[in-house]
């Protein structure tokens, strides 16, 4: 066994059949065979108290004999894979057939005595030698074809690097606390070995198999592994067996390391599903949740299916694949299924809209080229069907299949997945920079659609640094931390037990890195604010440690988001046991019925003594921002036993120790500040609300800190979690999304929260179907509660810092820094995504349309398009590939922040676009068939209308193709704005890729015009040529900025959202200002004397009233308004004024506007309009 083993006492398969069993087998084997865990350290030559003690060497041997912590990838694709890929297009396929066949046929020439039978087909103005160069066509457009292979195979290559970086980095982020020669260190997990003794605690993702050594209430979620949703509680003495690829929900413990890398349970599993690659398939239907480990294991979801488990791979699939990388994903069928992100949803089904109507026009295209050459050729000249021609008119029929099907490749937008990959590619990669580590690609253009962000308090908002600065104790309330003087010794002692034992022992505070920076909390900072309290009585935690070490505890009631507390068992040196507890104020007091008064001596804590405790001490604690925990203990006697598992029987009866406020400041980073980030995300029309498990006092003090909260607005709701759940549910307990609808909009605070709460009202947003749009909703947490918000969420934000590795796991995008303004930063680059995908399709629209139209109508004017197969694959190639790569890498600006966004519903091409691509396309066609029919006449050169078969290129057509490439170039300067913009330069030397994809495709055209000859059906233009072509092209820049001044259809920059309007609606509302002014100043007159008419009580009959003009307002009149109502304009509150007098001067009257359905921060309602009355009017204006 020794030489099997290594030298060591186990060999590599037993603890592999050891980690196989379950339960009680297992325990029966690990005690009969093994002597127990102390029998299994000795064997494996480590302590269970102070770890591996070994130096390099032998570390390195160990991973010799047991194997390293780490998965070999799946090997990725080879560029020959890629480019392999990439000819499987189906229009490429079809363009490599006809050019094949149209290579073939050049070869072949009938004989010249059937050149006159063969008619008009054969043509006649073409030589020998150009009849020779028939096959350069066909090797030209597979010429074509290989730069767009290769162009794509390279483009995804790239990619598939890119995230093998990022998978990359997220490996080597995650890190475990290990002992070795009985000091704590934090080493990636990579470096673990068999024999190391970790410690594992409450949220962390295991690294690898383990025995539990020793362990305090602790729970496991294994249904990564086994399916089963229940959480697996683990004890030395019951189920010591710990997972690879499991997470801790509750407890902690120390285990040592049995199975590591591919010898772990979740490393045989992904061997036994195809780590070779035999399974790559699979990730192209599923999105995959990247691991944080630096073990390179996918970790397996589990899913029973025919009885056996069928598991799934949990890596980001991007970094293996590229599929993630596209947008294409859904999540694990393990998990919660996301529905198709706002993006991907609109992309969809305008690609399939457009690729229906490419292949129709194709398709008639040829058929009416077919069509007029078989009338032409054998009715109108009568000729017979010759043998000897059929070459030659099947050379014609391939000639317009071939026109047919560049038709179609120019019209399906196969660049648009091209475009979406680069633009979030070069997001996610600056993003990193801006503190966001993007694990799936498409939270970042969700992000740029987020109307709503549900933040956690704790590291978020705030510091994540406590301090305690007040502390009641022994019937005195300190504003600082008291002297060590100023308390009794026996409350000294008992809280210095209580804060140093009822802690997680990986709790510490250590010395400063630098001098006179502050000491370096480790572990759970609310336990460290309580150490450092510790500290400041004089008192040593580690001292009272060393006296009840973490094996000796008798039970441990870990922290959980429903207990609220925790509760440690010892025993006291003199017989029986003594129950610590800390937890939230209110809680702990509940359970408390005495209290330690100044000499330490326990005196009655009633009823009303407790509520004037909360009133006096916790409140304005709370009120302040403090967070409040309560510190208590109880003994027992040492017979009889009492039952540690019943909870509720032993920690109750408790004495009250002190009650501390322990502050966590709000961030105080200097740009941006959290409150001016929350301002940001306000004025961006995103909804930020606030839940937290701390006490609701302190929860709206954080709130009104950070701005979350205005000042003086008694309008938003602050609940606690059982008022939310009372509100929301019915008489059955049952959620009614019905009543969640009445309480979400307002909401701004949950406070109390349990997970279950998070998790509702997460879901509610995110299905409420109230306002004008669903709202998209992204959620920040740190800790495990947070997984299932953060998995149900649209956008899941995690910290990179305080995060558990569950949060980790289950969040899309981790914030390295966990700063809440790290956030609009992800707002910023998601809604440039969203624009810069639009930017692209508004210029690839344009280009599509001209191009199908004009290959269409020459098919059926001229029998021949002005643009041949290889021009079009070079218009396809700057349309596809260069444009996609220019105008997906604009940088963004703060402007995005200035609107609302767009929500699920919102189409992706808006009226302003619509209006861009048609005028465009309108200037682009006048241009070329100007050109076409009277090209000839203008530059006084020969006609290339019907031409034959192979005749030379003529200058006419290529006139027509330089002046087409030249209007694009310009056209994709003005394809920069999305909003009516008149400045298209604005920021463009702040993109040095697009300035050069412009500059070098000018150049490329230049080549292939002057240099390109027959392969490009170019003939060489003269310098006039040249200028009249340019001039035409920079024409586009002066159309774009007639088109501004033409109102598009439905056309309105989305409804601001902040003080300050863009200056578009101010210019497009200014003839809307001005008509509404002037017709209320009209009808206001004509009230004032209709009303001292009235008073007056004779006269004329009043005038009547003048009828609105229609559409203007609604209602049930002959124009839409009731009778005998005042004249209202229901969205004046979004009509700027003019100027300064008319604010103070007159203010059409307003009704209520509507609740803010759309759960954006608005302005408070206007007062409403009374009923009609004498002097009515005059009152309402003035």
């Amino acid at each position: 066994m020794g030489d099997a083993g290594g030298g060591f006492g186990l060999a590599l398969p037993e603890l592999r059949a050891l980690m196989e069993l379950r339960g009680p087998e297992a325990l029966l084997r690990l005690q009969r065979d093994l002597g127990g865990v102390p029998g299994l350290c000795r064997r494996l030559r480590t302590s269970p108290t102070d770890g591996l003690s070994e130096g390099p060497p032998e570390l390195e041997r160990r991973r010799r004999v047991f194997g390293r912590n780490w998965i070999p990838p799946r090997r990725p694709k080879s560029f020959a894979a890629l480019v392999w890929e990439a000819l499987q297009d189906v229009t490429l396929v079809i363009l490599e057939v006809a050019a094949l066949v149209s290579l073939g046929l050049s070869f072949y020439a009938p004989p010249s005595a059937a050149d006159e039978a063969c008619g008009q087909a054969s043509g006649g103005a073409e030589d020998e030698g150009e009849a020779a160069a028939g096959w350069i066509e066909g090797a030209a457009i597979l010429l074509s074809v290989a730069c767009v292979v290769l162009v794509t195979a390279s483009n995804d290559w790239s990619k598939e690097r890119q995230f093998r970086g990022l998978q990359s980095r997220l490996q080597r982020e995650q890190r475990a606390a290990v002992l070795r020669g009985g000091r704590l260190a934090q080493l990636p997990v990579a470096d673990l070995v068999v024999g190391d003794v970790v410690q594992v605690k409450y949220g962390d993702l295991l690294p690898a198999d383990g025995v539990l050594i020793q362990g305090n209430d602790l729970k496991i979620d294994e249904s990564a592994l086994t399916g089963e949703s229940d959480h697996v509680r683990k004890a030395p003495d019951k189920d010591p067996l710990l997972l690879s690829g499991t997470h801790v929900m509750e407890g902690s413990g120390r285990m040592v390391v049995t199975a590591v890398g591919v010898n772990s349970q979740s490393g045989i599993i992904f061997t036994l599903l195809g780590a070779a690659g035999d399974d790559e398939d699979e990730g192209r239907d599923r999105k995959g949740k990247p691991q944080d480990g630096a073990v390179d294991t996918p970790q397996p979801k589990g899913k029973r299916q025919d009885g056996a488990v069928a598991m799934e791979m949990q890596p980001l699939k991007s970094a293996e694949g590229g599929d993630a990388a596209e947008g294409t994903g859904t999540r694990p069928r393990g998990g919660p299924k996301k529905e198709k992100s706002v993006l991907q949803a609109k992309l969809t089904q305008l690609a399939v809209q457009i690729g229906k109507a490419g292949l129709a026009m194709s398709a008639i295209t040829v058929i009416i080229l077919v069509l007029y050459f078989v009338i032409e050729t054998f009715v109108v000249q009568g000729r017979p069907w010759l043998a000897e021609c059929a070459p030659l008119y099947v050379q014609y029929w391939v000639k317009f299949f071939i026109i047919g099907v560049t038709v179609l490749v120019v019209a399906v937008p196969e660049g648009l997945p091209l475009a979406v990959t680069i633009s979030l590619a070069y997001s996610v990669k600056k993003m990193m920079k801006d503190n966001n580590l993007v694990r799936h690609l498409d939270a970042c253009e969700t992000m740029g659609n987020a109307t709503a962000i549900c933040s956690d308090k704790t590291g978020t908002l705030t510091t994540n640094r406590m301090t305690v600065v007040q502390a009641f104790v022994g019937g005195s309330h300190f504003g600082h931390p008291p002297a060590p003087a100023a308390l009794a010794p026996p409350t000294l002692d008992l809280l210095a037990q209580a804060i140093a034992i009822n802690s997680a022992y990986t709790s510490k505070i250590l010395p400063p890195e630098a001098p006179g920076a502050l000491p370096r909390q480790v572990g759970n900072k609310t336990e460290c604010a309580l150490l450092g309290l510790a500290l400041a009585l004089g008192r040593d935690p580690e001292a009272e440690r060393a006296q009840v070490p973490e094996e000796h505890l008798v039970k441990v009631f870990t922290f959980n988001s429903e207990r609220k507390s925790m509760s440690t068992v010892t025993r006291r040196p003199g017989g029986g046991f003594r129950l610590f507890c800390k937890g939230a104020s209110e809680m702990v007091l509940r359970r408390c019925s005495s209290m330690l008064d100044a000499g330490g001596s326990p005196r009655v804590l009633g009823a009303p003594e407790r509520e004037e405790l909360l009133r006096r001490v916790v409140e304005p604690m709370a009120g302040g921002g403090l967070r409040t925990l309560a510190l208590a203990f109880r003994d027992f006697p040492p017979r009889p036993e009492p039952p540690w598992e019943d909870e509720a029987a032993v920690v109750r009866e408790l004495t009250c120790i002190a009650i501390v406020g322990i502050e966590d400041p709000v961030r105080p980073e200097r740009v941006p500040q959290v409150p001016e980030a929350i301002r940001k995300c306000q004025r961006a029309g995103i909804t930020v609300r606030m839940v937290t498990g701390d006490n609701l006092d302190t929860a709206r003090a954080i709130a009104a800190k950070c701005g979350i909260l205005p000042a003086g607005s008694g309008e938003w709701l602050c609940l606690e979690g059982r008022e939310f759940n009372r509100r929301i549910r019915n008489e059955r307990g049952e959620v009614e999304q019905e009543r969640l609808d009445k309480v979400w909009p307002k909401l701004r605070v949950l406070a109390r929260s349990s997970p279950t709460d998070k998790h509702t009202l997460v879901k509610g947003i995110i299905d409420s179907t109230i306002g004008d749009q669903r709202q998209v909703v992204a959620v920040t947490g740190d800790g495990t509660n947070d997984g299932p918000a953060l998995k149900k969420a649209d956008v899941g934000f995690a910290m990179g810092i305080a995060g558990t590795d569950v949060a980790k796991e289950a969040s899309d995008i981790i914030l390295t820094d966990d700063n809440f303004s790290s956030i609009v930063k992800a707002v910023m680059w998601g809604r440039n995504v969203y624009d810069s995908i639009a930017k692209f399709l508004q210029f690839q629209l344009t280009v599509n349309v001209v191009a199908v139209i004009v290959a269409f109508t020459g098919a059926c004017i001229t029998q021949d398009s002005p643009l041949k197969a290889v021009q079009m694959l070079w218009v396809n190639l700057i349309m596809d590939t260069l444009a996609s790569l220019a105008l997906a890498t604009e940088p963004p600006t703060e402007a995005l922040l200035l609107r609302k966004p767009y929500g699920r519903e919102h189409p992706l091409l808006s009226g302003t676009m619509l209006r861009n691509i048609l005028g465009h396309a309108a200037y682009q066609l006048l241009v070329i068939f100007t050109l076409l029919f009277a090209g000839e006449v203008l530059f006084d050169i020969d006609s290339g209308r019907a031409a034959p078969l192979h005749a030379p290129p003529s200058e006419h057509f290529t006139i027509i193709f330089n002046t087409f490439v030249l209007m694009q170039l310009f056209n994709e300067l003005n394809a920069r704005k999305l909003h009516g913009e008149r400045n298209v330069f604005e920021g463009v030397c702040a993109n040095p890729t697009f300035c050069a994809i412009v500059l070098g495709t000018f150049a490329v055209q230049v080549l292939i015009v002057q240099f390109g000859g027959k392969p490009f059906s170019c003939s060489p233009l003269s310098a006039e040529q040249w200028l009249w072509c340019l001039f035409v092209g920079v024409g586009e820049l002066l159309w774009g900025q007639v088109l501004v001044c033409v109102p598009g259809p439905g056309r309105r920059w989305p409804e601001r959202s902040g003080p300050r309007e863009h200056p578009e609606v101010a210019e497009l509302g200014r003839g809307k200002v001005l008509w509404v002014r002037g017709l209320s100043r009209v009808q206001t007159q004509m009230r004032v004397v209709r009303a001292f008419r009235s008073n007056l009580g004779g006269g004329p009959p009043p005038l009547a009233r003048p009828d609105p003009p229609l559409g203007l307002i609604g209602g049930g009149g002959p124009f839409g308004v009731p009778p005998h109502a005042e004249l209202i304009f229901g969205d004046t509150r979004d009509i700027p004024l003019i100027d300064d007098t008319d604010a103070e001067s007159e203010a059409p009257p307003i009704r209520a506007p509507p609740p803010n359905r759309n759960n954006n921060h608005g302005a408070p309602p206007g007062p409403l309009c009374p009923p009609p009355g004498r002097l009515h009017s005059l009152e309402t204006s003035l």
